[in-house]
């Protein structure tokens, strides 16, 4: 045992408070989210198109979590996701991807459980769909 340990050591956990905003958990769950094969975008065709005009607008912000909404408590987090799944892909193994990814980096990074991650399938990418069309892409 260390000189420290033996004289009484301090719980940092007592010294102060950490919170964890909402937009932090919805910006780990988003790009969560997108790395996972299959997901061609979050959001639906109205909010990806808000979200490309926001990042035009001086002070917009240039990371946006749209298909993302997210409930943050003291211990726990719960997640709802819109989701487009590229043409082909199996929508239930992507969800369940998707679910696992989310649950794994939300947990890793903030220390919150995660109770549920809720995915709704929106729209499927056609491979004829123009890229032009697209106000962006999960990257």
């Amino acid at each position: 045992m260390t000189d420290f340990a033996e004289r009484g050591s301090r719980n940092a956990g007592d010294l102060g408070r950490t919170t964890i905003a909402d937009g932090v958990v919805a910006k780990i769950a988003y790009l969560a989210a997108g790395d996972v094969a299959g997901v061609h975008a979050l959001g639906s065709g109205l909010s990806r198109s808000v979200g490309a005009l926001r990042k035009r607008v001086p002070g917009g912000g240039t990371t946006t979590t749209h298909g993302v909404k997210v409930e943050v408590g003291e211990k726990q987090a719960a997640v709802d996701l819109d989701v487009i799944v590229e043409y082909g892909e199996v929508i239930p193994e992507v969800g369940k991807a998707v679910r696992e990814n989310v649950i794994s980096a939300v947990e890793r990074m903030t220390g919150l459980e995660v109770v549920e991650v809720n995915i709704a399938v929106s729209d499927v990418r056609l491979p004829e769909e123009e890229e032009e069309a697209e106000p962006e892409r999960v990257v």
